[in-house]
């Protein structure tokens, strides 16, 4: 399959205000949009804008959307590729499809955004010859992100950036935690997505302890089961 078969172009528009962010991330990814609006007075004064930037904590608590809301905000195409999908144990092969997708990113000025970017730090065993193949496909992956255009945006996602190599870590400007919801934020979660359905729809008890993408599951079919028990009720009268 061509690599860019693997790549997912997502047109749906995300605004900043539909993704549930903290005072400091909110602070954080402003600054950045900022900064690309910005980017030609800045680079007069020799200032760098940061354009590689790392979404890094637990599943489901709002990286993609992050993500799709800033190359929104940017006016920029977002391109989604997820590294679990590119890596084979062909290592050659696969900073090759690398190099690809990144050269294509460049030259459309896109936001290029790679989930699971654990996958290219992860560990992949003891064998001598493994771990040189592996550590060949980092040094590949630090020279396209050291020469990423700045017109350009990086942006990676990882639950779990504790295992990506230190040297990968270092090239991301700025890093950005996501963290499970609490039972306030949740509520206020609950509270937008009912928001549009009627009052006897939104009788349930609500889940907490979840993230933003299991309390959405969670409430959709908590909606679901409550409108099929109406229309079941309406047909048996």
């Amino acid at each position: 399959m061509n690599v860019f078969d693997l790549i997912i172009n997502d047109r749906e528009a995300v605004s900043l205000e539909d993704v549930f962010l903290n005072k400091y991330n909110h602070q954080n990814i402003q600054q950045l949009i900022k900064e690309h609006r910005y980017v030609d007075e800045l680079t007069k004064y020799g200032l760098p804008v940061n354009n590689k930037i790392l979404l890094q904590g637990h599943s489901g608590c709002g990286k993609t959307t992050t993500a799709k809301a800033i190359a929104h905000a940017l006016g920029k195409p977002i391109m989604i590729l997820n590294l679990s999908n590119v890596v084979c144990s062909r290592i050659g092969e696969t900073s090759q499809n690398l190099k690809q997708v990144f050269d294509k990113a460049a030259r459309e000025k896109a936001v290029l955004f790679l989930d699971e970017f654990d996958q290219i730090g992860k560990e992949r065993g003891s064998d001598d010859k493994d771990v040189g193949e592996m550590r060949r496909l980092v040094n590949t992956i630090i020279q396209l992100i050291d020469y990423y255009p700045a017109n350009a945006m990086l942006i990676a996602a990882s639950n779990h950036a504790e295992i990506i190599d230190i040297a990968l870590l270092r090239r991301f400007q700025l890093r950005i935690n996501f963290e499970m919801p609490n039972d306030a934020v949740l509520d206020s979660y609950y509270d937008r997505l009912l928001k549009s359905f009627p009052e006897h729809l939104k009788n349930f008890e609500r889940l907490y302890h979840v993230s933003f993408a299991e309390a959405k599951d969670y409430a959709f079919t908590k909606i679901k089961s409550l409108l099929i028990a109406k229309l079941e009720k309406e047909e048996n009268k």
